[in-house]
């Protein structure tokens, strides 16, 4: 587990570990998202680096309108 300390100025730093394994680069951004106390970063993709990213993904087995009370 990594830990990381947040500075005078709210800035955290991400240890080299998950920004190698997860490829991020200086000056990416990211959406932040709260789940009740925790903070969640979720990477901004441009159009083409998200391309392809739902290939695999089968909505025939999706709920439906139908299904709602």
């Amino acid at each position: 587990m990594n830990a990381v300390k947040l500075s005078s100025k709210f800035q955290l730093a991400i240890p080299k570990s998950i920004r190698e394994e997860l490829d991020l680069k200086a000056g990416q951004q990211f959406t932040l998202i709260t789940k009740g106390n925790m903070i969640e970063l979720v990477p901004i993709l441009s159009s083409k680096e998200a391309r392809g990213s739902f290939k695999d993904c089968n909505p025939n087995d999706y709920r439906d309108r139908q299904d709602r009370i």
